[in-house]
């Protein structure tokens, strides 16, 4: 079994920073993929950064000075560190995992519960 758990959210003024944690723990045999994802009340779900164990570590463009995405592979945990936050940045944010679980040997595709980030002005 796998489990996801995000960390780090919070309510911060603007300038400010956080960072998120993203702990993936259980029968994990590798992970393809990590992404952070964000949604604010009323507005769709959007991905903030993505990293893959091919491609590197994609943003969303609006995000990429701002925000960073790391991964620590011997924990399995990813963080982002967000700095100079934003009111616009207030969301909840989740974490992704795509990964093969050693017990199957089958692609998981795991969300954590989400963590709530609110940002004052």
């Amino acid at each position: 079994q796998v489990q996801v758990m995000e960390s780090g959210g919070g309510l911060v003024q603007a300038g400010g920073s956080l960072r998120l944690s993203c702990a993936a723990s259980g029968t994990i045999s590798s992970i393809n993929s990590i992404a952070w994802f964000r949604q604010a009340p009323g507005k769709q779900r959007e991905l903030v950064a993505v990293s893959t164990d091919s491609g590197g570590t994609r943003y969303l463009d609006s995000l990429k000075d701002r925000f960073t995405l790391s991964i620590d592979h011997a924990k399995n945990t990813a963080y982002l560190q967000m700095n100079s936050l934003k009111p616009e940045d207030t969301a909840v944010y989740l974490c992704n995992l795509v990964l093969k679980d050693s017990r199957t040997l089958r692609p998981l595709d795991i969300w954590g519960q989400g963590t709530q980030v609110t940002v004052s002005s």
